[in-house]
C-alpha cells in the first residue's frame, strides 16, 4: 500500500497570502488613523474655541494679574496691547492657534515663561506616575479577571469581586496617605515625596514614583478585572467555544486562542479612558507626595487666572487623550478577531 503526500504549498503561493495579508493590516492601520483624525480635528477646534470664547467673556486679564484690581484704565490698556488683546477675537484666535501647530503654546500672564517649557517639566512627572500607575493597574487587573473567570461562580471569584469593589471606592488620596505612613513613615522602605528624574539614576526614580503609582492604579486595577471578567465569561459561552470543545481542542488552547482573544476588547478600551484621567486627575495625589506634576500645574493655572497656561494644558490633555486612544485602537485592531474581520 503506497501513500502520497500533500503536495508542499509553492513559495509565489505563500508570498502571495503574505502580501495579502500584510496590505489588509496597513489598510486597517490607515482607516484606524483616519477615523482618529476625523474626530480630532473637530473636537481640538471647538475645545480651544470655547476656551478663547470663555475667557473673553470671563474678563480675565494679564493687566489685572500684573497690576492689580486698583489699576487704572490706561494702564490696563497698555498692558493688553502689549499682549495683543486689543485685536480682534478671531485674530488672535488664528495666531493662538497657528503658534500651536509649530509647537508653540504661548507665554504664561503670570511670570512671562514658556508655557511649553513648563507644561514640560510638569508632564514628566506626571506621566512617569501615570504609565507606572497604568502598568501595575494591567499586571493586576488582567490577573485578577482572568482568574476570576477561570474560577467563575466559586468562592475564588467571590472574593475577587469583592476585593475590586472595595478598592473601586477608595479614593486615592486615602490609599496615598495611608501608604505613606506604612511604606515611608513606619517602614522607611520608599520615600515620603520628591521626585527624581530617570536620568538621575532608575533605582531612585522608581523608588519615588512607586508609592504615588500604587495609589493611583486601583481604580485601574477594578475597572480592568471586572471588564475582563465579564467579557471572558461572555466569550465562554459563544457557540465557536463550544464548537472548539467538541473537536476536542485543550482548555488552554481555547482559553488563548478563542476566549481571551474575543474578550479583551472592553478591558483595553477602558484603558483608552484610564490613562488620560490618571495624567490629568492626579492633583491632590501629586500634593500628597510633593510632586510637582501636570495636575497640579494645570490647578495652580486655573487658580491664578492664567488663561495661556490653561489652554495649554487644554490642548497637551486632548493629545494626551486621541494619541493613547489611537494606540489602543490599533492594539485591538491586531488582536481582536472581530476587528480583523472589519466588524
Amino acid at each position: 500500500m503506497t501513500t502520497t503526500e500533500a503536495p508542499a504549498t509553492p513559495p509565489d503561493v505563500r508570498h502571495r497570502v503574505a502580501t495579502t495579508g500584510a496590505r489588509h493590516t496597513a489598510g486597517r492601520v490607515l482607516v484606524t488613523l483616519a477615523r482618529s483624525i476625523a474626530i480630532f480635528v473637530p473636537v481640538f477646534l471647538v475645545a480651544t474655541f470655547v476656551t478663547f470664547a470663555l475667557r473673553s467673556l470671563s474678563g480675565l486679564s494679564p493687566a489685572r494679574i500684573q497690576l492689580g484690581e486698583e489699576a487704572t484704565p490706561e494702564a490696563v490698556a497698555r498692558v493688553e496691547a502689549q499682549w495683543g488683546l486689543n485685536r480682534p477675537f478671531l485674530v488672535q484666535y488664528a495666531d493662538w492657534l497657528g503658534g500651536v501647530l509649530h509647537g508653540q503654546l504661548g507665554t504664561s500672564w503670570t511670570n512671562g515663561a514658556d508655557i511649553s517649557t513648563l507644561i514640560g517639566l510638569g508632564l514628566g512627572v506626571s506621566l512617569s506616575v501615570a504609565f507606572f500607575a497604568l502598568i501595575i493597574g494591567v499586571v493586576a487587573g488582567f490577573g485578577l479577571g482572568t482568574l476570576a473567570a477561570l474560577r467563575r461562580t466559586t468562592w475564588v471569584d467571590r472574593a475577587i469581586t469583592g476585593f475590586v469593589t472595595v478598592i473601586s471606592v477608595m479614593p486615592a488620596f486615602v490609599v496615598g496617605i495611608v501608604l505613606v505612613a506604612v511604606f515611608a513613615v513606619g517602614l522607611h522602605v520608599f520615600p515620603s515625596a520628591g521626585y527624581v528624574p530617570a536620568a538621575q539614576g532608575v533605582g531612585p526614580w522608581l523608588a519615588h514614583i512607586t508609592l504615588p503609582a500604587v495609589a493611583l492604579s486601583f481604580d485601574v486595577v477594578a475597572d480592568v478585572a471586572r471588564q475582563l471578567r465579564t467579557s471572558l465569561i461572555a466569550a465562554y459561552r459563544e457557540n465557536y467555544v463550544t464548537g472548539a470543545v467538541v473537536r476536542g481542542l485543550s482548555p488552554r488552547r481555547i482559553f488563548l486562542g478563542h476566549v481571551l482573544r474575543n474578550g479583551l476588547g472592553p478591558a483595553l478600551a477602558t484603558l483608552g479612558l484610564k490613562f488620560p484621567t490618571l495624567v490629568g486627575a492626579s492633583v491632590v495625589t501629586e500634593w500628597i507626595f510633593g510632586l510637582q506634576g501636570f495636575g497640579r500645574f494645570a490647578n495652580d493655572s486655573a487658580q491664578a487666572g492664567d488663561v495661556p497656561a490653561v489652554q495649554g494644558v487644554l490642548v497637551v490633555s486632548i493629545v494626551l487623550v486621541v494619541v493613547f486612544n489611537l494606540i489602543v485602537n490599533l492594539v485591538l485592531a491586531r488582536v481582536t478577531p472581530a476587528s480583523q474581520r472589519g466588524v
